[in-house]
């Protein structure tokens, strides 16, 4: 088998950065209206929370006395739903990792999903992960070796860039943690190849977290609690709006959460603070500036070991997992495996154990109005971040002995980022054609050095009630690595016809990587120090079609490319140091009808990705060809009545490796690891119209058979799960000193179903249980 040896890593967070907002002004009251209108201008003008369509381009002026001169007409059109009236699936609202131009979900020749604030707040979503599994076609498994790890279409961890308001920080599974949705505003996901906006590793999509930003107008507050059957608990305040000083908007959000795990000794607390400024010197001008510290502090889990059947016996449980197993770690063949019951709750990790990170977010910038047509925005940030992983992470059942080995695992993280990026937005006519081109600069510098672990503990307890003991004796080796990335991209609309426009773009990039490793002596290690460079061309093509109002075909072609070998912060010198390459071919169409009552999607696609490294467990890689994903996704929400909201999507993916030969065997036509078939989720409620307005609903997610390492011999199994909740709207004459006040029960996975969420395919002998049945009361509070 070709392999390389790679270095265990572990991740962390990083914070955010958001790309200021516009204000939107009236739209027409028509798609067809709308049709004939170009792009909307670029202004400088107050921010609001969510960007949202603007009606005019170029020549806004012309176009709106045009209109103001006609007469009105009575029409049974479809309505084009305003600026600020958000549509069943949030397609009104523009997604700042899916395009630079300004565009709308709608608008976007991709398929593009925006999970506001008001669906994460009625849904429940405590975090990231949570937010990610109610989304279509997408899984997370909020392991502590990696959490927020994300799977869609058929790619997972490093493949996927994770971007906090638009900025990226470094590999997913290095650098996200835990994440609470408190302070978010939204979370944007954008499917398929995304390296034209967000650059190196984005071969699945990208998902961008938004934080909370300033909007113009009065001063409004918000206060939220929770608390749960497992001694968890979480608190938000949030503050926002003008100030006494002209022009100057203010935000400001504080969230601290303490969340427990139903394994033993679990838990995890977060704090974070965030704060932004927006300050409109003048109609032309506006300067802004925002900060943010974030941090979490937990005691892990790492999963509940394989173990045979032949072992657990009557503790042998059905539909968690199943297949058959010769352990990764010490070789012994498990034959068919289970998870003990008597495992469910159990905790493997040493009493010692400790998780940490800290990250403080700077950012500034302006946006100037240059010219009618011209706009020119800038901004500059820098980020730091400290993080600890102290850990017993390895849990590999011995037939041999019947005991668990187990083995110790440290790592750490000091990581410096500053960079720049700057948008340059020309509207214009080509040969009578409306056009909007963004040209966008940017660079950055990363500086990140990674002490860890050069011995590695190991010891053996029982399955059952484990004596956990300490960490015990810690010598430490170090690498560094120093990033300078710069990237040329232009992005242009041509619109050709009052219905059809053309959208397209090109990223010119490069990376270059100097890499540095030395043992516990401080010597460096051989073929240490090496650098390296690289420099991808990456891009879009696609189209959008309005057929009819309401209903709009889209295509595109859109080419990715990251590191292959490893994440590009483990990067070796021995191992392969070219680029993958990936793209996708995708079509589909996205619709909104009857009144802004029903909105759908549908989307089908072909992705390849070529020169690729996997996972094999063990802490090493195998050269996998390529890897091969085509799929389709529907998602649709409905309100047939006003009490009533319907809302549900399902994706399937046929995920495989081909050339995928090594001596001895081939895992070519094997799915990669956490890649299930099939996820649907659906939901429906009732809203009763009572003085106190009460609101009943239920959700369901079903996520189909996966498997935990490429080799594909162990299964974890399907799964269906579902929540209820009631809440109620209490009305202010109880609460005279709020506008609103909302009491919500709900309760989590309430038929308590025993599942199998993710699999760490480096550690391939234990699984990641799904938590089980928890009640929750919560209280909302705004003013």
């Amino acid at each position: 088998m070709s392999s390389a040896p790679i270095v265990r890593s572990r991740r962390f967070l990083f914070a955010s950065a958001a790309l200021t907002s516009f204000a939107a002004t009236d739209i027409p009251a028509t798609l067809a209206q709308q049709a004939v209108e170009p792009l909307p201008p670029v202004e400088v003008s107050p921010p609001q929370s969510r960007k949202q369509a603007k009606p005019a381009g170029r020549d806004a002026a012309s176009a709106r006395r045009a209109a103001a001169r006609r007469p009105a007409v009575a029409t049974s059109k479809p309505v084009v739903p305003s600026a600020s009236t958000p549509t069943p699936l949030n397609s009104n609202v523009v997604a700042e990792s899916a395009s630079r131009l300004g565009l709308t979900v709608r608008e976007t020749p991709a398929t593009v999903e925006v999970i506001s604030a008001s669906t994460i707040r009625e849904q429940g979503y405590r975090t990231v992960s949570d937010v990610a599994q109610g989304a279509v076609g997408v899984t997370a498994g909020d392991n502590p070796a990696e959490p927020s790890a994300f799977s869609m279409r058929g790619f997972t961890n490093s493949q996927i860039n994770t971007l906090y308001n638009g900025i990226k920080i470094g590999p997913q599974n290095m650098t996200s943690r835990i994440m609470d949705t408190a302070n978010l505003d939204a979370v944007e996901i954008l499917k398929g190849p995304a390296s034209l906006i967000s650059g190196e590793g984005a071969a699945g999509g990208a998902i961008n977290f938004v934080t909370r930003q300033p909007h113009t107008g009065p001063i409004r507050n918000e206060a939220d609690f929770s608390y749960d059957s497992l001694n968890s608990f979480r608190a938000h305040y949030g503050s926002g709006g003008s100030t006494n000083v002209q022009g100057l908007d203010y935000r400001f959000d504080v969230s601290r959460s303490s969340l427990n795990g139903f394994a033993d000794d679990t838990n995890t607390r977060t704090l974070d603070v965030s704060g932004e400024l927006d300050y409109r010197i003048s109609d032309s001008l506006k300067v802004w500036g925002a900060i943010e510290y974030r941090e979490d502090r937990s005691k892990a889990y790492w999963g509940a070991p394989l173990v045979p059947v032949a072992f657990s016996g009557s503790h042998t449980t059905a539909g968690i997992v199943s297949g058959t197993y010769i352990s990764n770690f010490n070789g012994t063949n498990l034959g068919p495996v289970t998870i003990d019951d008597r495992t469910f709750n159990t905790n493997y990790n040493v009493l010692d154990n400790r998780n940490v990170a800290q990250e403080v977010w700077l950012r500034g910038g302006f946006e100037l109005k240059l010219a009618p047509d011209l706009t020119l925005k800038s901004q500059a940030y820098a980020y730091g971040a400290e993080r600890s992983w102290f850990n017993n992470e390895v849990e590999a059942f011995n037939t041999t002995t019947n005991t668990v080995d187990r083995s110790r695992f440290y790592v750490a993280h000091s990581q410096r980022l500053v960079g720049n990026i700057t948008d340059l937005t020309w509207d214009t006519d080509i040969a009578g054609f409306d056009n909007r081109l963004v040209t966008t600069l940017s660079s950055s510098y990363l500086d990140f050095v990674r002490p860890g672990a050069a011995n590695f503990p190991g010891d053996s307890v029982s399955l059952v009630d484990p004596i956990r003991g300490f960490y015990g004796l810690l010598t430490t080796q170090r690498q560094t690595a120093r990033i300078d990335n710069e990237a040329l991209s232009f992005e242009d609309r041509l619109k050709l016809t009052r219905s059809f426009a053309l959208v397209g773009g090109l990223r010119v990039e490069h990376i270059g990587l100097d890499r540095n490793a030395t043992d516990v002596n401080g010597l460096e290690r051989a073929n240490f120090p090496f650098t390296k460079d690289w420099a991808p061309v990456t891009g879009r093509i696609g189209y959008t079609w309005e057929a009819a109002p309401g209903l709009t075909f889209f295509s595109q072609y859109a080419t990715g490319a990251d590191i292959s070998a490893n994440n590009i912060f483990l990067l070796g010198p021995t191992q392969n140091l070219d680029l993958t390459t990936a793209r996708t071919y995708e079509t589909g169409v996205k619709h909104l009808l009857w009144d802004n009552r029903v909105e759908w999607s549908f989307s089908a696609y072909d992705i390849l990705r070529k020169n690729v490294y996997a996972a094999a467990g063990g802490q090493t890689l195998n050269i996998a060809g390529r890897q091969e994903s085509k799929g389709v996704e529907l998602a649709g929400s409905i309100r047939p009545i006003e009490p009533l909201r319907l809302w549900g999507n399902i994706a399937y993916v046929d995920a495989r490796y081909a050339d995928y030969d090594f001596v001895g065997g081939s895992f070519s036509g094997h799915a990669p690891p956490n890649v299930p078939r099939i996820v649907a989720n659906a939901g429906a409620s009732w809203r009763f119209a009572t003085s106190w307005p009460v609101e009943l609903g239920i959700t369901g997610r079903h996520v189909g058979d996966r498997y935990n390492s490429d080799d594909n011999t162990v299964t974890m199994n399907a799964y269906t799960v579902g929540d209820v909740y009631a809440f109620v709207d209490i009305p202010k004459t109880v609460f005279a000193a709020v506008d609103q006040a909302r009491l919500t029960v709900r309760v989590r996975n309430f038929t308590d179903k025993r599942y199998a969420i993710w699999g760490d395919p480096f550690y391939p002998d234990q699984i990641l249980l799904g938590a089980p049945r928890t009640y929750e009361i919560s209280a909302a509070f705004k003013w």
